[in-house]
C-alpha cells in the first residue's frame, strides 16, 4: 500500500524519517485527547488507526484513495473504513462522533469553512475536533499539492467562525529538529536561486506537481546523505507541542463543541 510520494511521508524511506516522525506527532499528542466514537479524515498510510485506536471506542476511516481504503480494512478488521471525497460528509449523520481528527488535510481543501462546518455538524454535543496543517510561516517554497496554507491568526479566525472554543497550539522541536529544518531551508534556497522569474508563484499548480515532486524527493535523499544519523536519528519524541503556534512547525488546534 505504500505510497512513496513526498507529499504522503512513508515510514519506509529513510530519507522522509523527519517528516514521517512529525507527522506522527500529532497522533501522540492526540491520545490523551480522543475518547469514544472517533473520525479520522484523511486516514492516509494508517498511522492514526494503529495509534489510537485503543483509545478509543470505535475507530472509522476516511479517505479519497480506494487502494488506501481496500489495504487499511484487511489490516485493521476491527476497524471501519470508507473512501470519500470531502466536504461534504455525505454519509455521516449529525451529531455521531465523539472525537473527529484530520491531520494535514485542510490545506487541501478548497471549501475550508465549509470542512469545518462539517466536522461541527457530525460531533456529538460535548465533542471536539484536533486538527494540524503547516504552519505557513515555515514553509520552504510553494507547494503545489495545497489549495492555501494558513498563518495561526487566520486559521484561529476561521475556526472561531464555526466552532465554540479554540485551543491554539503548534508542534515544533527541539534542536534536532530546527537543525534539519535550517538545512532543508538552506538546501531549498539553492534550488530556488534558480528559479528567476518566480514561476513557482506564477504557474498552475497542476504544472508545477511534478518538478517538484522530483525536486524535494532529490533534496530529501541530499539532506539524508549528507546528515546521515542527524535524519535518522530523528523521533517523534524530537518533536514538541508548543503553546503558541506561530512557534511550530505545524499548526495544532483542538476545536469544541458546546
Amino acid at each position: 500500500m505504500a505510497t512513496y510520494t513526498t507529499e504522503i511521508a512513508s515510514d519506509k524511506l529513510v530519507s522522509d524519517n523527519p517528516i514521517h516522525q512529525r507527522l506522527l506527532k500529532a497522533y501522540i499528542a492526540a491520545k490523551p485527547l480522543v475518547s469514544g466514537d472517533l473520525l479520522e479524515i484523511g486516514c492516509g498510510e494508517g498511522r492514526g488507526v494503529e495509534v489510537l485506536s485503543e483509545h478509543v471506542t470505535t475507530y472509522h476511516g476516511l479517505d479519497k484513495i480506494g487502494e488506501v481504503i481496500n489495504t487499511l480494512q484487511q489490516r485493521f478488521p476491527k476497524a471501519t473504513f470508507e473512501q470519500a471525497t470531502i466536504p461534504p460528509l455525505e454519509t455521516v449523520p449529525s451529531d455521531h462522533y465523539d472525537t473527529v481528527v484530520s491531520f494535514q488535510v485542510i490545506e487541501h481543501i478548497q471549501e475550508d469553512k465549509l470542512f469545518l462546518e462539517e466536522i461541527y455538524r457530525v460531533l456529538k454535543p460535548g465533542g471536539k475536533a484536533i486538527i494540524s496543517t503547516p504552519n505557513i510561516r515555515h514553509t520552504l517554497s510553494r507547494n503545489p499539492w495545497h489549495i492555501r496554507e494558513y498563518t495561526g491568526t487566520e486559521l484561529i479566525r476561521l475556526c472561531e467562525q464555526v466552532f465554540d472554543k479554540v485551543v491554539a497550539k503548534g508542534i515544533g522541536g527541539n534542536d534536532k529538529v530546527w537543525n534539519y529544518h535550517e538545512a532543508n531551508r538552506k538546501s531549498v534556497n539553492k534550488i530556488m536561486r534558480f528559479d528567476i522569474f518566480d514561476l513557482q508563484h506564477r504557474l498552475p499548480a497542476s504544472i508545477l506537481r511534478m518538478p517538484y515532486e522530483l525536486l524535494n524527493r532529490m533534496n530529501r535523499n541530499k539532506l539524508h546523505k549528507q546528515g546521515g544519523d542527524a535524519v535518522t536519528d530523528i523521533t517523534h519524541d524530537d518533536y514538541l507541542v508548543v503553546d503558541h503556534p506561530d512557534k511550530g512547525l505545524d499548526l495544532f488546534y483542538v476545536l469544541e463543541k458546546e
